[in-house]
């Protein structure tokens, strides 16, 4: 038997330091090497294999192989699957817990193909706007949380690739027109349904009903917190059916009764000293909210109590210094970090990384092996596992139904 973590210490995989396809094109043949999928990875990964360690590639891998990761894909897919924008795999971690199996995934950032790789075995491809929609093997759903860019309406209003070029939606779109999925999930945030007084909104929908002829119900906003995080985290998701699945209407799951508070998510033993606010920067951020409070605003900093759902996190500051905690437990207060000022004593402290994982889903099993910067950033930019998962369930009922009518 060999293991995934022999194969990548043998050809040397380093998602930070390599900059080719060579290793994406090499995971995803591996995934996929007892089954169709393969003959849209198998000349690259050979090639790259072989440029490595100048070895056959069937005499090397033998068909017993054993992915040792956290995450590995169901032993029999009941769909397949593709995570475009895949960030650090929430989407895909939902779909296999569902019986999904991913046959393609994508993402740009070089420090996200780290966690996903590590997690998966899989290193995703890069840049989706020059990746050609022929070379994606054919799957059931499209998946995809994709940035929020500016669409222009101007135009003669040609169709979608009038209307969305210059966009990474126009990627979704034309992978949608290729391989005509069953069905397709989108999120992406809230300001979206607003953006440009509605009309970047207004532009998706018409792309995804009328160029493309899917079933899309009216999207919706869906709060991470009323499925099982302390986040309140308001995403809106998008759904879409092709015609011949005979899906005429769709309901968004309902809120669970499992309401948690940070203190569900909150580390179980002390966390370093370097989570801690220097007493420079907490008395800036005290200044800075009273300046806003003498204007009638709002704005600053908040101190989310254990008892209590934590604001939503984003990349940036605002992320953290809106979910500042109070952590009485530190006792040894030498900074390990170069700080301004001295270790506050009043026990302010951020969040810490894995606490931001779980406030979106994520297992403590999930591995993190990035600066604390970038796995802030990467989980900043996740979606929501649980909401995503219970919306995935329903979706894919609705396509197992329709394939045991057939």
């Amino acid at each position: 038997m060999k293991n995934y973590s022999e194969i990548k210490e043998k050809i040397g995989i380093d998602t930070i330091k390599n900059t080719s396809e060579g290793a994406a094109y090499f995971t995803h043949y591996l995934h996929n090497r007892i089954n169709g999928v393969s003959k849209y990875y198998k000349k690259e990964a050979t090639s790259f294999f072989e440029n490595i360690i100048e070895e056959p590639l069937q005499k090397y891998l033998k068909l017993d192989l054993k992915f040792d990761i956290p995450f590995p894909e169901p032993k029999k897919a009941d769909f397949t699957f593709i995570d475009l924008f895949a960030g650090v795999g929430g989407f895909r971690i939902s779909m296999q817990n569902l019986g999904g199996k991913c046959v393609f995934s994508s993402e740009i950032d070089r420090y996200a193909k780290k966690t996903y790789e590590i997690n998966f075995g899989e290193v995703p491809f890069g840049d989706i706007t020059k990746i050609d929609e022929k070379d994606i093997p054919e799957h059931d759903i499209l998946c995809a949380g994709f940035p929020c860019q500016a669409f222009s309406i101007a135009g003669k209003r040609k169709g979608f690739e009038d209307e969305t070029r210059g966009t990474l939606f126009f990627d979704i779109a034309r992978i949608l027109k290729e391989k005509k999925p069953k069905a397709f999930f989108l999120e992406n945030v809230k300001g979206l349904r607003n953006h440009d007084k509605g009309r970047t909104l207004k532009t998706i929908l018409k792309t995804l009903r009328e160029d493309l002829d899917y079933f899309v119900p009216e999207p919706e906003i869906m709060n991470a917190k009323n499925f099982g995080v302390p986040q309140n985290r308001e995403r809106i998701f998008i759904i879409g059916f092709r015609k011949d699945q005979n899906v005429t209407e769709f309901e968004y799951p309902k809120p669970t009764n499992k309401k948690k508070t940070f203190a569900d998510i909150r580390e179980e033993t002390k966390v370093s000293v370097k989570y801690y606010l220097s007493d420079t920067y907490q008395n800036t951020l005290i200044n800075h909210k009273q300046r806003h409070a003498n204007k009638g605003n709002g704005f600053g900093y908040q101190i989310i109590k254990d008892n209590e759902c934590s604001n939503a996190i984003v990349v940036g500051g605002m992320g953290r210094e809106r979910n500042i905690i109070i952590d009485c437990r530190l006792t040894d207060f030498t900074p390990v970090t170069k700080i301004q000022g001295e270790v506050n004593k009043d026990y302010w402290r951020r969040m810490t990384p894995r606490e931001w994982a779980r406030l979106q889903g994520f297992p403590d099993n999930y591995l993190i092996k990035v600066s604390d910067a970038q796995a802030y950033k990467q989980f900043g930019n996740s979606v929501a596992i649980p909401a995503i998962q219970a919306t995935a369930k329903i979706l894919t009922d609705k396509i197992k139904k329709n394939a045991k009518r057939k």
